[in-house]
């Protein structure tokens, strides 16, 4: 017979069985679709030479006045800016806990620091100064004075625990005197159930006991980060808002705080779950709020400041100031800034929020229901049109609400544990007009599964390379994202006797073919892509009845370079396991002209793959020497 082209439409299919997908991808990893063709992803490189402590939850980017590119990192403990292949710590700081007493123990590197009612946990960062040692410790005061410790343990109401980079020479204390300065608390890391007491039913077990399961469900630390003008706005998740103006003198060594000159945040309200600044008014809106009067943060409450004024939430009759209370679900749960409008979701319905003028100021409209967000970061905007993963499905609204037809859909709502929803973060990187949501897979506590929407081509496909944020190429040319690793150990901030914490690897993505970490470590950016089952139809028999066999095949790929891989898999029946065939896997290169091979059975399926560095490919077409060929 004649060479045959292969060739299979774009997107990963998983909706169907093998059998009546023919012509179509079943699989990837690092591979995505452009004009309707599979390539593999561009890699990544670290612009710094350090990693972060703790868990990326979210990026900003933003110009100052002055032209100058900022980047803001919020993670589970510290609020950091990127600027110029720089980090710089501007976490906020929480009331100092002046003249504590030091107590230490001889050959052991726990030091006890007492306050009286001191409120920290275990976990939390404190800044240490003005040291006066006792005598006897080995210690010098250099060793504590603006250091960062983590409280490895808390004793009781008025003692924790610190871990010293090295053993004290003796027992001394307490005595002497520290300020110890709190970081601002974010929350924690993971998404996980409250079990305490008052989470179980009534009587469900002995007094006192915490029960075994629960339904109530601790929300991960997360900070919602804006803009106003050249002042960040940094609110953490039912906690305070704080401010950071890029055009102080030597930004970079002040801290995010809420008395920042003239941009002030100490009348705002006290928790909130998320903010944002309206767009063209500029008016500070808390979301899931405590409302001006009140006490108790209502997750359905919504409250704005007067316009240009940011402290001001308190309604007068010259004001534009005010609130409202939102009917549908049970708690606000994102926003997006949409042209002139804001979107408000709830966990289960949709809100336009738009500017109305006096006397409300904001009119709230409800343009859908079922629809909710399953995590504040899991919706994104891109050209007038909002894009969002629900519980139930994947949306879009562009005036109506509409869901999107996903041919991966079973797979991702089988793989994902919803109860981490606030663990998804969607992105945007416009450079290949794709959507993309990171998410928890049942047997992780963090995200590490993607699934993509290609939105001009109307394709999907999947992955496991996973990021905890993802920035769109605006104020930098390229996109920016965070990764985690649980058992890592970070370089910043410096936090001594930082334990269990984490790193998050900070990248500059579509560089290069490989991953190139803050070390300088090159590693493989792996790839590959599986089609399903073909088989020779026609011939005089029915489809899947005749028997193959493949002689050879002439590759078509687009921009190789280095080498990729081709394995032909063959198979009688549509549930057997693949059997590769007898020359597979084949080495492609830029060189390759035709491959010869032995393939024989009804059915014959692709995968391309790569898996060394310095590699990258975009796949063509196969034409494929195919003919029928006896049972026997």
């Amino acid at each position: 017979m004649a060479l045959i082209d292969f060739k299979i439409l774009p997107g990963i299919d998983k909706q169907t069985t093998g059998a009546g997908a023919e012509q179509r991808w079943v699989d990837s990893d690092n591979v995505r679709f452009r004009y309707g063709l599979p390539e593999k992803v561009g890699g990544w490189q670290s612009p710094i030479k350090t990693s972060i402590v703790g868990l990326a939850r979210q990026q900003h980017a933003f110009v100052s006045l002055d032209g100058k590119k900022y980047i803001v990192i919020g993670t589970d403990k510290f609020l950091l800016v990127y600027y110029d292949g720089e980090l710089y710590d501007i976490t906020p700081l929480a009331s100092t806990l002046n003249s504590c007493t030091i107590t230490t123990v001889s050959g052991s590197a726990s030091v006890t620091i007492t306050k009286s009612s001191h409120g920290l946990s275990a976990g939390d960062i404190v800044l240490l100064s003005q040291t006066t040692l006792p005598s006897g410790t080995g210690y010098s005061a250099s060793d504590f004075n603006d250091k960062l410790f983590q409280v490895t343990s808390v004793t009781d109401v008025n003692n924790f625990v610190i871990t010293q980079s090295s053993n004290a020479s003796g027992a001394a204390g307490p005595g002497g005197s520290i300020d110890v300065a709190p970081y601002e608390v974010v929350g924690p890391q993971t998404q996980t159930a409250g079990y305490g007491w008052g989470t179980n039913t009534w009587g469900g077990s002995t007094w006192g006991t915490a029960s075994a399961t629960s339904s109530v469900i601790l929300e991960p630390g997360l900070w919602s980060l804006d803009n106003f003008g050249q002042v960040l706005i940094a609110t953490i998740a039912n906690g305070k808002t704080f401010t950071w103006n890029a055009g102080a003198n030597n930004p970079l060594t002040v801290r995010a705080s809420q008395s920042t000159t003239n941009f002030e945040t100490t009348s705002n309200p006290s928790a909130s779950r998320f903010s944002m600044v309206s767009p063209t008014t500029r008016h500070l809106v808390h979301f899931g709020t405590v409302l001006p009067g009140t006490t108790d943060q209502d997750d359905m409450a919504v409250a704005f400041s007067d316009q240009e004024n940011i402290n001001s939430y308190v309604p007068t009759s010259v004001n534009t100031a005010g609130s409202q209370r939102l009917q549908d679900g049970t708690k606000l749960m994102g926003t997006l800034r949409a042209k002139e409008t804001i979107m408000v979701w709830t966990d289960n319905a949709l809100y336009n929020m738009r500017f109305v003028g006096a006397p409300f100021t904001f009119g709230f409209e409800q343009v859908g229901t079922n629809c909710g967000l399953v995590g504040q970061n899991a919706a994104v905007e891109v050209d007038g049109v909002s894009f969002w993963m629900s519980p139930k499905g994947f949306f879009a609204f562009d005036g109506t609400v509409k869901t999107i037809p996903c041919s991966v859909e079973d797979y991702v709502y089988s793989d994902i544990d919803l109860t981490k929803g606030q663990q998804v973060y969607a992105g945007i990187n416009n450079l290949y007009t794709e959507v993309i949501w990171y998410y928890p897979s049942a047997n992780s506590e963090y995200a590490d599964r993607y699934v993509i929407y290609n939105y001009t081509d109307k394709v999907w496909y999947t992955g496991t390379e996973a990021r905890t944020t993802w920035l769109d190429a605006s104020v930098y040319p390229k996109p920016f994202s965070t990764k985690f690793t649980s058992t890592g150990t970070a370089d910043f901030p410096t936090v001594v006797g930082e334990s269990g914490l984490g790193k998050s690897q900070f990248f500059e993505q579509e560089i290069g073919t490989d991953q190139v970490d803050e070390t300088g470590t090159v590693t493989t950016v792996s790839s590959f892509i599986k089609s399903y089952d073909f088989d020779l139809q026609g011939q005089g028999g029915e489809a899947g009845d005749i028997f193959l066999a493949v002689r050879r095949f002439v590759p078509d790929f687009k921009d190789l370079d280095g080498n990729a891989k081709v394995t032909l898999s063959i198979k009688r029946y549509p549930q057997q396991s693949d059997t590769t065939s007898s020359l597979s896997p084949f080495t492609i290169n830029s060189s390759t002209d035709k491959k010869d091979t032995r393939a024989r059975g009804r059915f014959v399926n692709v995968k391309i793959e790569n898996d060394s560095a310095s590699e990258s490919w975009r796949f063509g077409t196969f034409r494929l020497d195919i003919q029928p060929d006896g049972k026997r």
